[in-house]
């Protein structure tokens, strides 16, 4: 499965406080990082989320149809990442409520327009 997601930014101080708060909610922290790039991760657990600048020196875009997921523990968590999300400057792709009989998600953009979604599945 998948070992980690790594997106882009340009502005890695701006980006790293959004992902500081949205991470803190699910309990990760910064494990690493230097001047060109931060990561989140659980301790024991592997890596989770990673943000670059990138390294082609372009400017980073966002790339369509792409979309980073955070398994959340319930409900109410997937509800606190959309509005603390969106009250960091990120914006709403699709509000908290059920996707089907199983999934519960919420969609939202980060301030650089990563799609990203916070799930519970049950």
């Amino acid at each position: 499965m998948i070992g980690y997601v790594t997106l882009g930014t340009n502005d890695l101080k701006k980006s790293g406080a959004f992902y500081d708060k949205v991470c803190g909610e699910l309990g990760a922290g910064r494990f690493m990082e230097n001047d060109r790039l931060i990561a989140w991760g659980k301790p024991g657990g592997g890596a989770g989320i990673g943000l670059a600048l990138p390294h082609d020196g372009k400017p980073m875009t966002v790339g369509n149809g792409v979309m980073a997921a955070f398994s959340a523990k319930d409900k109410a968590q997937v509800d606190r990442l959309h509005a603390l999300a969106l009250s960091l400057g990120g914006t709403c792709e699709g509000p908290p409520g059920a996707r089907s009989e199983h999934f519960y998600a919420a969609y939202f953009r980060d301030p650089e327009g990563n799609k990203l979604n916070a799930f519970v599945m049950s």
